[in-house]
């Protein structure tokens, strides 16, 4: 399996036929050959989660491919016509823990699991709506520690809607700055422990990539 993101930032004047291609781009995705799984995305800071975060100026499309992407074209099309900036990411996944929308997306391949290059993490959660403002008030720490972390190359929030349904892309130097991050920041392991207590989530999902290929604008 190939996972690819990609990543645009539209011109301002385009935002409202940005929303329009979120609106349209799963209906006409559906039935792409070799696509076994796609979501559209928003992005935003990831700060907070709400939807003042958002980047109304940044979208984004995660595709999962089992043969040829070619039959994505017309959409990348679309939306380059949109954008100013472009970056796609092209991964392999290392390894994945839960489910998105109720399906595991993601097929580890065991040949990168010692891949010694750039790692990519997603997390994805749908957050239970009566414990929305208690994981709020959890997100700003880990937040701020994620963003002075060493070993960081890139971040953004991702989100299918504006509360309630999140999640973040981070990419970091190697797999041991990301470990570094997960289970050494107090910050990280007071949530991973809060959510232990709590039960935030109804639906969770982490995964790790390795980054086979960055192209286009350059994120870093």
């Amino acid at each position: 399996m190939t996972v690819v993101l990609d990543i645009w930032t539209v011109r301002p004047t385009a935002v409202p036929r940005a929303f329009w291609r979120m609106a349209r781009d799963p209906r006409r995705l559906a039935h792409v050959d070799d696509l076994d799984f796609h979501k559209s995305l928003g992005t935003g800071a990831g700060r907070r989660f709400t939807a003042r975060d958002a980047d109304l100026r940044q979208w984004a499309l995660l595709t999962c491919w089992s043969g040829p992407d070619d039959a994505l074209a017309p959409t990348l099309g679309k939306w380059n016509a949109l954008a100013e900036g472009h970056t796609r990411f092209t991964m392999a996944a290392i390894a994945s823990h839960g489910r998105w929308s109720g399906v595991e997306p993601f097929t580890p391949d065991p040949a990168f699991a010692r891949h010694d290059g750039p790692i990519a993490a997603i997390t994805r959660a749908r957050v239970r709506t009566g414990l929305w403002r208690s994981f709020q008030r959890a997100v700003p720490p880990v937040a701020s520690a994620l963003h002075a972390t060493d070993g960081l190359l890139y971040r953004i929030g991702i989100g299918e809607a504006p509360i309630g349904l999140q999640g973040t892309f981070s990419v970091w130097r190697d797999a041991a700055a990301l470990r570094s991050f997960a289970y050494e920041s107090p910050e990280h392991v007071a949530v991973i422990e809060q959510t232990r207590s709590t039960g935030w989530y109804s639906e969770e999902l982490f995964a790790r990539f390795a980054v086979l290929d960055v192209s286009g604008d350059s994120p870093w």
